[in-house]
């Protein structure tokens, strides 16, 4: 998927969950990743750094293969 600043995205649980992101942390996600959209916020190399949801929430550095277009 070719992201660019300002998409909205989702993650996709199937690939994150068996990453090795997942693996080097806590691999419980918070739900929001995979069901609510997010902004994507800054892209280096291969992440995206993406802000989700309306509530206060962490940003977030993601794969861009670990993310799709939010529909």
């Amino acid at each position: 998927m070719a992201v660019k600043k300002g998409a909205m995205v989702r993650a996709v649980r199937e690939k994150l969950e068996n990453s090795l992101e997942a693996q080097a942390s806590d691999s419980r996600f918070p739900s929001y990743l995979f069901e609510s959209e997010g902004e994507i916020l800054d892209v280096k190399g291969d992440y995206a750094l993406v802000k989700f949801g309306k509530v206060p929430t962490p940003n977030i550095w993601l794969h861009m293969d670990q993310l799709e277009e939010f529909k």
